[in-house]
């Protein structure tokens, strides 16, 4: 087979029927019928995979690959990415923000560039000034903080070769960050720019976004844990000074300077900072935790195809 579009399903019954027609016209105009469109439902709340399930009694090309309850955004991609079997795969969002046009212009560039891997990034992000702000805070935060860089305002959408998809799932983290895996996996990658829409609002909240930083950056970067070690060192410093200080001033003055409010104020930020810090070695291992303990990152309940309904 030449070509599998993967998507995934998540509030996605408004698009669906569109996002189906669309993908199958582009698939059709590039290798004929030899494709292949896989849509994994993540556990949606609305009829989606009702949707799907029927386009699928029609369509021979359609999959459906539905999950036990929803696993997140980054563990329903891998997994459709699993059940592809092309030569060339297409990942990209079923909402209709990223369009399955792309997938000619993907298609050129990776001929021309002779690449493995064509990814669309947004030359300014899509969405309100929260949506902007975190968005660019989020790769700033994660570029800082490791050794990864992950191109900034990359999306979904992304062509792909056998070989460099067959790399991409050899990694088998539980904490799945995938933007930080299409990097380390390497080969060559090639960028294209392109006009993401806003045609819904975002399901990733506040607390989601900060969790979603957290995950990725602990997840390839062991700075946090190395920075405790030179936090540690600087307070020793100050501190030490600090005794140094007041030994000298009781020497001079021959009393001990005053100042509860400053000590206590002290006690209360040192104690602070001792939490936080214990809190980071916290986080890197609960992802130990996780990992030991070898759970699949998503366990599929039924695949519907049309030879099967």
């Amino acid at each position: 087979m030449k070509l599998s579009i993967v998507a995934t399903l998540y509030q996605s019954a408004a698009h669906i029927h569109e996002f189906h027609q669309r993908a199958s016209a582009v698939a059709q105009e590039l290798v004929g019928d030899d494709y292949e469109i896989i849509l994994v439902n993540d556990g949606s709340p609305d009829n989606s995979l009702d949707l799907a399930i029927q386009l699928a009694k029609n369509d021979g090309h359609l999959v459906v690959v539905d999950l036990s309850r929803n696993f997140g955004h980054h563990k329903a991609m891998l997994t459709g990415l699993s059940h592809a079997k092309s030569e060339q795969i297409f990942l990209i969002d079923s909402d209709l923000e990223e369009e399955p046009e792309w997938l000619l212009e993907f298609e050129r560039q990776i001929e021309s560039d002779s690449c493995d891997v064509v990814y669309g990034v947004q030359v300014k992000r899509k969405g309100g000034w929260f949506e902007r702000i975190s968005g660019w805070l989020f790769y700033k935060i994660f570029n800082l903080l490791t050794d990864t860089k992950v191109p900034e305002n990359m999306v979904t959408a992304r062509l792909m070769t056998r070989r460099y998809l067959d790399a991409l799932l050899l990694h088998e983290e539980r904490e799945v960050s995938i933007g930080g895996l299409y990097v380390i996996t390497g080969f060559q990658q090639s960028p294209v720019t392109v006009q993401k829409y806003s045609r819904s609002q975002s399901t990733y909240s506040f607390a989601h976004k900060i969790a979603v930083m957290i995950d990725s950056v602990t997840s390839f970067s062991n700075k946090p844990l190395i920075s405790i070690f030179y936090i540690g060192l600087i307070i020793l410093i100050v501190a030490g000074g600090n005794v140094v200080f007041l030994v000298i001033h009781w020497a001079i003055y021959e009393t001990v300077p005053s100042g509860y409010t400053s000590v206590m104020a002290s006690i209360w930020l040192l104690g602070g900072l001792i939490i936080m810090l214990i809190g980071v070695v916290g986080i890197y291992l609960s992802k130990v935790f996780t990992e030991t303990k070898q759970r699949p990152t998503s366990i599929v309940r039924q695949i519907y195809s049309k030879s099967d309904l």
